[in-house]
């Protein structure tokens, strides 16, 4: 396959890290984790850009949308790639201060938890995405 076919094949996305500092004891970072029914996972919050969509914006509106957070990022955290269905997929991740906004469940994200990040580590379905967690904790020191 030549280059053009691989950049028509390759699945790009975008997402963030939200976090927000905790409202009781110590005031520690939590971490928001979505779950998608339609894959019964836990990850974060990312998905598909549109049409000439940058990946930031992409990911500021996909954080909205899954979470009904409006966000702050800040710091790139890098990018995940992997196949789906045989596709490679690419997903460019920032750490994302949540600002402000309530959760409604939908169709795509049915629940959403404010878990401390050891927590929200063990809770993610996907191995990839706990290096996430630790990309965003190396972000604060």
């Amino acid at each position: 396959m030549n280059s053009d076919g691989d950049r028509h094949d390759l699945i790009r996305a975008a997402g963030c890290v939200l976090w927000r500092r905790a409202s009781y004891g110590d005031g520690g970072t939590e971490i928001c984790l979505v779950h998608r029914p339609k894959y019964d996972d836990w990850s974060h919050p990312k998905g598909k850009l549109k049409h000439a969509e940058e990946p930031l914006a992409a990911a500021r509106r996909e954080v909205l949308e899954e979470t009904g957070h409006h966000c702050a990022p800040g710091e790139r955290l890098g990018t995940v790639s992997y196949l789906v269905n045989g596709r490679p997929k690419r997903v460019d991740y920032w750490a994302a201060e949540a600002t402000g906004g309530a959760f409604a469940p939908n169709d795509e994200v049915d629940r959403i938890l404010w878990l401390s990040p050891a927590a929200a580590r063990g809770r993610l379905t996907q191995p990839r995405d706990r290096l996430l967690v630790d990309a965003l904790l190396n972000a604060f020191i």
